[in-house]
């Protein structure tokens, strides 16, 4: 039995010694590599020679032609030093005349929307610009006008005069996805034209202390000083947000991955209003408004935490009038439900003014439906 198991473990050794000796100078005696395997290698290697399946090219060329770059001017006066009103000063070296002036000059982008010549921007953009010139991709260049602004979401509408010019399609926003693949399109730092690639990070931001009324697409694809106003796009070139703001920690704006554009349906919507009045519309009843914690919900002895808490209401107001009461807990505006003091916002602010609306709020652990007039939301400059 012995030898019969020394013959085996020496047969074994040389059958192996052999098959490494085969395997490094003869490799092309073995038997090959099964033909699946290299049907799957040829494939990816195809695949990468044409790099067309990870490519977006073809939703880049698409929205570029639209989006242009906004070089914006400011006359500036410097002030006046009191010296140069002191007698003694004005006799030795005379009077200086009137004080000197400078030019400020600011950078954006913005996107055509239109082929009548609207353009949308961020309203920071264009704000107390003296002289606005647009620039588009095909090298043209032209004077644009203000046609209305909105800085409660930071839009803005400018009209150039110009033939043959390339507007974008806008996308549905409100069917975006976190985890959709989306291209932020700019002039970043002004160096030109740039594209940008990331996914959508995070959707219905808000209370960022941006915006009035803020409703975020949050995204990783870069965004610096000089791509506001610019477009955000989907992988077919549609237009899902208008980039407005970045979170970053140096001094001159560098991106950090965090990138906020307000959604197309909201743009279109503000676009659509200064279009036709010259300004937004929006409702107002005149309260103050805290989001709901469970502190608040334990003092008011509710089983949960929802709606929002109405701190304030203003004497004389539509919400006044219809009996709204500090202490109440709005939890829905026309049967939809109220989240949060955000929500309650932009729902309001939808509202047409002069229309009633209901409100259902909860008063004393019981729920109350009160009737309201709708009336027009001030604009920021007459509530300062």
């Amino acid at each position: 039995m012995r030898k019969l198991w020394l013959i085996f473990a020496q047969t074994a050794t040389m059958c192996l010694a052999l098959l490494f000796v085969v395997a490094t100078l003869r490799p092309d005696l073995l038997p090959s590599t099964p033909p699946a395997q290299v049907v799957t290698v040829k494939a990816s290697v195809a695949t990468a020679a044409t790099g067309r399946s990870a490519s977006y090219n073809d939703a880049a060329r698409t929205a570029m032609p639209a989006v242009v770059n906004i070089f914006t001017a400011q006359e500036l006066k410097r002030r006046r030093h009191p010296l140069m009103d002191d007698p003694t000063f004005r006799f030795f070296f005379g009077d200086p005349g009137d004080p000197q002036t400078g030019r400020s000059t600011n950078l954006g982008s913005g996107v055509i929307v239109s082929d009548q010549g609207y353009i949308l921007t961020n309203s920071h953009v264009v704000d107390s610009a003296d002289a606005i010139e647009v620039a588009l991709a095909d090298s043209r260049r032209a004077r644009a006008k203000v046609v209305g602004t909105d800085p409660e979401t930071d839009l803005a509408v400018l009209r150039i005069d110009l033939p043959k010019l390339p507007a974008i399609t806008f996308g549905q926003s409100e069917q975006a996805r976190v985890g959709d693949i989306v291209l932020a399109i700019g002039n970043p730092f002004g160096v030109g034209q740039t594209v940008t690639l990331g996914i959508i990070s995070a959707l219905g931001r808000s209370q960022l202390g941006i915006n009035t009324f803020e409703n975020f697409i949050q995204t990783d694809a870069a965004i610096n000083p000089g791509n506001s106003g610019g477009a955000l796009v989907d992988a077919q070139g549609n237009l899902i947000g208008i980039n407005t703001a970045i979170y970053s920690r140096t001094p001159g704006g560098a991106s950090l991955g965090i990138g906020f554009a307000i959604p197309a349906s909201t743009a279109k919507q503000v676009m659509e209003q200064i279009v036709r009045h010259g300004s937004v519309t929006r409702g107002w009843i005149g309260v103050g408004v805290q989001d709901m914690t469970k502190e608040f919900a334990d003092s008011f002895k509710l089983p949960e935490v929802g709606g929002a808490l109405i701190s304030q209401v203003l004497d004389g107001s539509p919400a006044d009038k219809a009996g709204v009461k500090p202490g109440d807990i709005l939890v829905a505006v026309n049967g939809t439900g109220v989240k949060d003091s955000a929500s309650v916002l932009n729902l309001i602010a939808g509202l047409q003014p002069g229309l009633q609306s209901t409100l259902s709020v909860i008063r004393d652990r019981g729920r109350s439906e009160l009737q309201v007039m709708i009336g027009r939301r001030p604009k920021p400059a007459d509530r300062e």
